[in-house]
């Protein structure tokens, strides 16, 4: 068995777009005729480039080789141009490729990907959302509304939601950390009580934001959401600052989360070793792949961490997502769009199911997922910006700062 050839699709969301403004996946195809399908997230250059990455990667790493060689593979693209070390572009491209190899590998072996991982140590995977507006209320007051979002918690919880995400202390900007205005903080806080009030215990409160914050700027914000006991801080500092998220846990008495922005073992090796964090948020079209995610998971048991998935992409990385997660211990939840996102869905033909705040791991070979290539076709993306981008201009300390969620209104 050998990978002989390579698709790729780039795939645009129709409105509103939660995940993000596209999608990248590979079709990998071995001389036998089994077909596996992968997904990139990677979004550091826009997907006419990515696509000549990923097809570089592919023909100079993997064109001819048996896909159940993923170690080798691996190494080889890590080791591309001398470096051995974590490149966020190469590995996206890697990340999707390999997973079109665990796809192949289990349909050859008529096991799915969990089985080929060390089995099913989670029957059913906990699952947490980003508060979305209800289809057609998409507009920019839902995000900085907290009545709004309190009623969006609420229907969650009814659903069977049982963990809950929201982001309202922006803006991301380009010029790195900075010390959140003080509406922002309030903004914040009125979010964190009016959600707690509308949820109640039966729900985790995930506070989101996006390393937009100086250590002092994420420190002030986080003491005034203590009351409200969020199950995480997520990311609350640049991400390439791994040893200040230490002393952002010192003096804020809610645990951090981050790593959707990390690649491979070794940038979470180095955030394990500094402290401070204890969930791990890997998105796996991006840190290397299925197995390099299911060795980070193992070294994070060392430090009692968990894993949190990441996912703010396509359904193909969901259902790598929850083949690592039925796989993993140390297993604390997995992020969904929705309940499961209805064009997610339609892309998979309804593959993975969702039930009362848990994702079923599926038992169908492979990846376990029926890709719909006629869907995906149908959807070319044609704009021109990135997956999701920064803005350029800075906090706005006197008129106070709006922003948007994961679907921006602007069009590309």
């Amino acid at each position: 068995m050998k990978l002989q050839d390579l698709e790729i699709f780039v795939v645009a969301p129709p409105a509103p777009g939660w995940g993000g403004r596209y999608w990248i996946f590979t079709k990998l195809t071995t001389d036998d005729g089994i077909t596996g399908y992968g997904e990139c997230y990677a979004s550091t250059v826009g997907p006419r480039a990515m696509t000549a990455v990923i097809e570089d990667v592919f023909e100079r790493h993997m064109l001819g080789e048996n896909p159940e060689n993923i170690e080798l593979m691996f190494r080889r693209a890590y080791s591309a141009g001398f470096t051995q070390r974590p490149d966020l572009t190469v590995m996206g491209a890697f990340s999707g490729l390999e997973m079109a190899c665990w796809d192949i590998i289990g349909k050859a072996r008529n096991r799915p990907v969990w089985a080929l991982l060390g089995g099913k140590m989670n029957a059913r995977i906990r699952s947490y959302t980003y508060l979305y507006p209800d289809p057609g209320k998409n507009t920019p007051e839902f995000w900085v509304n907290a009545d709004l979002a309190a009623e969006a918690a609420a229907k969650c919880v009814a659903q069977g939601f049982t963990a809950v995400k929201f982001d309202p202390a922006g803006p991301y900007t380009i010029r790195g950390g900075h010390e959140p205005a003080m509406s922002d903080i309030s903004r914040s806080v009125e979010f964190c009580k009016k959600i707690r009030e509308a949820v109640g215990d039966k729900a985790d409160l995930l506070f989101g934001t996006h390393g937009q914050f100086t250590t002092p700027g994420a420190i002030r914000l986080g003491r005034e959401l203590e009351p409200y006991n969020p199950l995480w801080y997520e990311e609350p500092i640049p991400p390439d600052n791994i040893l200040e998220f230490a002393e952002v846990a010192r003096q804020v008495r809610i645990p951090l989360a981050t790593g959707e922005r990390l690649t491979t073992k070794t940038e979470f090796g180095a955030l394990l070793r500094a402290g401070g964090v204890k969930i791990l948020q890997p998105a796996l079209g991006r840190v290397g792949g299925i197995w390099e995610a299911k060795k980070i998971a193992a070294i994070a048991e060392i430090y009692n961490a968990e894993m949190a998935p990441h996912l703010y992409a396509g359904p193909v990385e969901w259902a790598a997502n929850i083949h690592l997660a039925a796989s993993i211990p140390n297993l604390l939840m997995a992020e969904t769009i929705q309940t499961g996102g209805e064009f997610h869905l339609k892309l998979i033909r309804n593959s993975i199911k969702w039930e009362d705040g848990y994702i079923l791991p599926p038992d169908a070979p492979g990846l376990g997922i029926s890709f719909d290539e006629d869907v995906a076709r149908a959807h070319p993306y044609t704009g021109t910006g990135l997956h999701l981008q920064m803005q350029e201009a800075p906090c706005d300390y006197r008129h106070g700062n709006r922003f948007e969620g994961g679907a921006p209104s602007k069009a590309d």
